[in-house]
C-alpha cells in the first residue's frame, strides 16, 4: 500500500520520492475539491432555472472582520508553514497537525498581514446580495470542521469500550473516523447555512446530493490506497479467473495502520480480505455518474435527495456485510447498517410522499 504520496510516486515511476504527504489526507482534499466543483455547478444551474435566487448576507463590523481574519491568518501560518517544513525535513505532517506545535513567527506574520488586509478592504455596508454559489468557500470550511467533529464522535461511540478505557487516545487520535458521523454533522451544517440564507432546505438537499456521493467515492480511493483499516473480512472463496487478486482478496502490505504480521520491513495481513474500499469507490463514483445524468430530469423538489438516500443506504448496508466493523447485539447490525436502514426508509418514505402529493394535486385540478 501507499501510506504517503511519496510511496505512490515511487511505485508508479520507480524513483525514490521522499514526499511525506499522507495519501488518505490527499484523497480527502481531492474529495472536497470534487464536491466543491459539483456543488457550484448545481447552485448555478438551480439559479439559472429559477429554483433559487440571490441571497442577502450581512457583513461583519470592521473590528470583528479584522479579528476573525487575523485569527484565520494565524492558524494557517502557525500550522501550514510548520507542516510544509515537516514535509521538507521528511517528518510526519499528520502528527504535527494533531498537536499544539506550530510556527509562531509565520502565524504572527500572517495574522498581521490578513488583519491589515481585512481592515483596508472592509466595505461599510450593512448587507449585500451575492449568488448562492459564492457561499461555497464558507460552506466548505464549516462542513469540514463540523464533519471532522462528527466523524470523531461517531467513531468514539462505535468503539465505546475503548472510549471508556482511554478517552483521550480515542478522541484525539489521528486515526479513527466514521463516515456517517462526518456525513450527518456536515449535512446538518450545510442545511443550516442554507436555512440562515433563506434557501429552501429541500433545494439545498437536492443540490448537495450528487456532490456528497462523489466525495465519498473519492474518499474511499484514499482508504484503498493507504490501507487505513476500512477493509473487509477474510475472503475464503475461490477467486474467479477474470478478477485480479488485489480486487478479490488483498493482504494490504505496508498498510498505514501497521496491521497484521511484520515481514520484510513492513506489515501485512496474514490472509486476504475483501478490498471493500475499492468496491465502494467504484460503486459510488458510478452512482454519482448516474445521478449526474438524470439530474435535469428530476424536476420535482426532493426527488434527487430521496434518490441519494436510497442509493447510499443500499450501498452501505450491503457493503457492511463484508466489512470488519463492530456488530451490536440488537439484530447483529453495525452502526453504519442501522443508519443505512434509516436512510433507505427515509428515501422510500420521501418518494411515497412525493407521489401522494402529486396525485392529490392532479385530482384537485379535475373539474
Amino acid at each position: 500500500m501507499f501510506p504517503t504520496i511519496g510511496d505512490l510516486i515511487s511505485y508508479i515511476f520507480h524513483v525514490n520520492a521522499k514526499v511525506n504527504l499522507q495519501t488518505f489526507g490527499s484523497c480527502m482534499a481531492l474529495a472536497f475539491a470534487g464536491a466543491y466543483v459539483v456543488f457550484v455547478a448545481e447552485f448555478k444551474r438551480k439559479e439559472n432555472d429559477g429554483t433559487i435566487s440571490i441571497v442577502k448576507v450581512k457583513t461583519a463590523s470592521k473590528t470583528m472582520e479584522v479579528i476573525v481574519n487575523a485569527c484565520i491568518g494565524f492558524l494557517i501560518g502557525y500550522k501550514v508553514v510548520a507542516i510544509l517544513l515537516a514535509l521538507w525535513q521528511g517528518q510526519d505532517p499528520v502528527a504535527l497537525l494533531f498537536s499544539l506545535r506550530g510556527n509562531w513567527i509565520a502565524g504572527g506574520g500572517l495574522a498581521f498581514v490578513w488583519g491589515i488586509w481585512a481592515y483596508s478592504t472592509h466595505k461599510a455596508m450593512a448587507s449585500q446580495f451575492i449568488h448562492p454559489y459564492q457561499l461555497m468557500p464558507y460552506i466548505v470550511f464549516m462542513v469540514a470542521v463540523w464533519g471532522f467533529i462528527g466523524a470523531k464522535l461517531f467513531d468514539a461511540v462505535e468503539h465505546f469500550q475503548e472510549l471508556l478505557y482511554n478517552p483521550v487516545t480515542v478522541l484525539f487520535s489521528r486515526s479513527g473516523f466514521t463516515y456517517y458521523g462526518g456525513l450527518i454533522f456536515g449535512a446538518l451544517t450545510y442545511l443550516y447555512i442554507g436555512y440562515r440564507h433563506k434557501i429552501k432546505l429541500i433545494h439545498m438537499a437536492d443540490i448537495g446530493s450528487p456532490g456528497m456521493m462523489l466525495a465519498y467515492g473519492i474518499g474511499r480511493i484514499g482508504c484503498q490506497l493507504s490501507g487505513d483499516g476500512d477493509w473487509g473480512i477474510v475472503n475464503r472463496h475461490i477467486k474467479p479467473g477474470w478478477i485480479p487478486q488485489w480486487a478479490w482478496a488483498y493482504t494490504y502490505p505496508h498498510n498505514a495502520i501497521n496491521a497484521g504480521v511484520f515481514k520484510q520491513g513492513y506489515y501485512e495481513l496474514p490472509a486476504g480480505v475483501y478490498p471493500t474500499p475499492l468496491y465502494e469507490a467504484v460503486l459510488c463514483i458510478l452512482l454519482f455518474l448516474g445521478m449526474w445524468m438524470v439530474r435535469k430530469r428530476l424536476r420535482v423538489p426532493g426527488a434527487m435527495f430521496f434518490l441519494y438516500l436510497v442509493l447510499n443506504g443500499v450501498e452501505r448496508y450491503y457493503i457492511e456485510i463484508l466489512r470488519v466493523t463492530p456488530k451490536y447485539t440488537l439484530f447483529q447490525l453495525s452502526q453504519a447498517q442501522m443508519i443505512a436502514l434509516l436512510f433507505m426508509a427515509g428515501g422510500v418514505a420521501g418518494f411515497v410522499w412525493l407521489t401522494g402529493r402529486s396525485y392529490f394535486s392532479s385530482t384537485k385540478q379535475i373539474p
